[in-house]
């Protein structure tokens, strides 16, 4: 009786053994899984916002659909006492261990802030960057439009956009709004090289002129191939003493509101209305981009002082080098407007 009690002890120690040794692989795997196994199909753009708690990235990741293993999610991530607001990447190296790390740590994945399309105020300027980033976009408008803040960078509202160069910045999510304007004057002192300041000098210009003029350019064409030409028109005029006479800037003081610019509009009272006010404005109309400031660093030699739409209105101009030239011009075009008006 006594072997068979000893020998029932013997299997239960035995069995007891054997499942605290299954206990203990099954949690050693569970422990190398999560630190080392890949936990992931894909890759998941992740952003943790301020206030946000572990379940809700956990439910971001599993809603993208890449997680391999949830326990193995939820036993390293619902445990965290901290996560730093921002953008991360989660991709199919990562195991679940790493990215609890880098949520906790705050190794965060630059992003892509794209300043593209038409850029003719600060408030436009603001929303995109408040878009794209955490910043929010009522504190970019308030920066943009505050000379204390852009003090700093030795210009005034008026000179936003000398500063700002339409590009793709890479920077982290998290940046803040005077960390993105000394990237964006960091791009525009890198843009203005030795080089570039020369060809301005040859022109006559500063950088910041260069800015000014870039962007009445842009608000004259966006056909590409005549963009020389258009800026060699303004300096020829410059040069002449002449006014500019550039529509753009009278649309500018009216807020961009105008679809047609009237006689009566000419006479606004305003350093922009170049018709009025003989030079470049205080500064730039609009933000330029780099194809522009390319067209006045590079800006076509000729004899040309006007310009006028081309009656194809295939979006390019006709240029002129005498006011009689010009009005021909005019009339080929507003004849060509008044059918195409009568046919629709």
């Amino acid at each position: 009786m006594e072997a068979v009690t000893r020998k029932r002890l013997v299997w239960a120690a035995v069995g007891a053994a054997a499942l605290l040794a299954l206990f203990a692989g099954v949690r050693l795997y569970r422990m190398w899984y999560d630190r080392k196994a890949p936990n992931f199909s894909g890759t998941c753009e992740l952003y943790v916002r301020p206030g946000m708690e572990p379940s809700d990235v956990v439910d971001s990741l599993l809603a993208s659909g890449i997680v391999l293993n949830k326990k193995s999610l939820h036993r390293t991530l619902d445990p965290l006492a901290e996560m730093r607001t921002g953008h991360y990447t989660v991709d199919a190296k990562s195991s679940s261990m790493y990215v609890a790390r880098m949520l906790s740590k705050g190794w965060q994945t630059p992003v892509n802030l794209t300043l593209s399309g038409t850029i003719r105020t600060p408030e436009v300027l603001a929303r995109k960057v408040g878009a794209q980033m955490l910043a929010d976009s009522a504190e970019v408008a308030d920066f943009a439009l505050s000379p204390d803040s852009l003090a700093r960078y030795g210009i005034t509202p008026a000179q936003l956009f000398t500063m700002v160069i339409p590009d793709t910045y890479q920077m982290t999510w998290t940046a803040s709004v005077s960390e993105i304007f000394d990237r964006f004057r960091k791009e525009r002192d890198a843009f203005w090289t030795d080089a570039r300041v020369e060809l301005a000098r040859n022109q006559g210009l500063t950088p910041a002129q260069v800015s000014t003029l870039a962007s009445i350019v842009d608000g004259e064409s966006h056909y590409a191939p005549e963009l020389p030409t258009v800026a060699g028109v303004y300096l020829n005029r410059l040069r002449a003493g002449m006014p500019l006479q550039a529509d753009p800037t009278v649309n500018f003081c009216y807020g961009y509101t105008l679809k047609r610019i009237l006689r009566w509009h000419l006479d606004v009272d305003s350093p922009y209305n170049t018709y009025r006010y003989a030079g470049l404005p205080p500064g730039p109309i609009s933000c330029p981009p780099k194809n522009c400031l390319e067209a006045v660093l590079y800006a076509q030699r000729h004899n040309y002082l006007y310009f006028c739409a081309d009656p194809s209105f295939n979006g390019s101009h006709r240029f002129a080098a005498t006011y009689s030239e010009h009005m021909d011009n005019a009339r080929a075009y507003q004849q060509a407007l008044t059918l195409r008006q009568r046919q629709k």
